[in-house]
């Protein structure tokens, strides 16, 4: 897996063009004061579920309480290297992340999945307001 994170002033998508034909009816968002996570699900995190899924879970929460932002985006984002998982696998787990951190108190809100999507971020300045992870 891999994660692109920006602490946003805000961030909102507009659906642009389906991708993947089978994809739920996409709608536009927007976020303040959140951790905004661009996730490369690879095709080796289905073999390691368990320890994807708490690596994650773990990341963005702490980048959260960094800033204190109860807010977190999750996109599906395929271009940052390495070999995709299957859509279905992808898609199920963001889903339950989403869930899971909803659980312990955190909004969130998903991009829609199988679409491109223009994008409009304004990102703060300090250098945690933009990390990078590979797990």
């Amino acid at each position: 897996m891999r994660v692109l994170t920006f602490l946003a002033r805000s961030f909102a998508w507009q659906p642009y063009s389906q991708t993947l034909p089978d994809a739920p009816p996409a709608h536009p968002g927007q976020a303040q004061d959140a951790v905004v996570a661009f996730i490369q699900i690879e095709a080796r995190d289905q073999e390691n579920r368990a320890r994807a899924f708490r690596h994650l879970l773990k990341h963005l929460k702490w980048l959260a309480n960094k800033k204190g932002f109860r807010h977190i985006v999750l996109h599906s984002f395929t271009h940052l290297g390495g070999d995709n998982a299957d859509p279905d696998f992808a898609h199920q787990f963001l889903l339950e992340m989403a869930q899971r951190l909803e659980q312990t108190g955190y909004q969130v809100a998903m991009t829609p999945f199988g679409y491109f999507c223009a994008w409009q971020l304004d990102v703060y300045g300090e250098s945690l307001a933009k990390v990078y992870k590979a797990i």
